[in-house]
């Protein structure tokens, strides 16, 4: 061992460490306020969580959702909107495609259709898993027929979150949704807001990575 190298580590035994106080959390104080939020409490937190990243959030009940689903569609001009037939809210959105845009589906190989997907598909709608008030969250779970891609590619996702799926934190997501004794789901997504990134010049861009617009209906 060099001279050098042998004085530098010696100085650095003699030195006396200065220890970082620990940071106080952003929730200390709180749990127990955490434990009392309300279906209502838990909404308002998730609204104002996902609406500070650019989020827009509908409210609607299950008589009313595909009215406010048409209205969305309408307002933004779509010309289609990417819908699984065989899921509860797909099907739907189906039974009544007189009322919305052109209803694409995804039941063919991506190799066949890429194209389209990437360049001619207006929006998707997707039911989701869940979602997490204290972080403003989407949980989702893709599966054969609301795959990753449609959530991902089209430049407008709207998602609809039942409120008796709201969970407070995602510990109690994890607890309810039975991952803790199960395990975890292998492709479960959180999504908090419209796609964004400040690679470039640190300059914050949305829609870089994903949907420009994250559209979130709560029944």
């Amino acid at each position: 061992m060099s001279n050098a190298r042998t004085n530098i580590l010696s100085r650095l035994c003699q030195s006396s460490i200065q220890e970082t106080p620990p940071q106080p959390s952003p929730y200390q104080g709180r749990e127990q306020e955490k434990d009392d939020w309300d279906t209502a409490e838990r909404v308002r937190r998730f609204t104002e969580r996902m609406e500070a990243v650019r989020a827009e959030i509908h409210h609607a009940s299950r008589t009313d959702w595909l009215d406010v689903l048409a209205e969305i569609c309408k307002a933004k001009g779509l010309n289609n909107l990417l819908v699984a037939a065989e899921t509860e809210w797909g099907s739907a959105i189906h039974a009544q495609a007189q009322r919305f845009p052109a209803l694409k589906t995804y039941q063919q190989p991506i190799e066949t259709w890429k194209s389209e997907l990437f360049y001619g598909i207006d929006a998707a709608f997707t039911g989701t898993r869940g979602g997490i008030a204290e972080t403003g969250t989407l949980i989702l779970w893709p599966d054969a027929h609301e795959p990753r891609t449609m959530s991902l590619v089209p430049p407008i996702h709207i998602a609809l979150l039942e409120t008796d799926k709201l969970y407070t934190t995602f510990a109690e997501a994890m607890q309810a949704e039975g991952w803790v004794e199960t395990g975890m789901p292998t492709n479960a997504l959180l999504v908090s807001g419209p796609s964004k990134s400040a690679d470039i010049e640190q300059t914050l861009a949305y829609g870089v990575h994903g949907p420009k617009e994250l559209v979130v209906i709560l029944v």
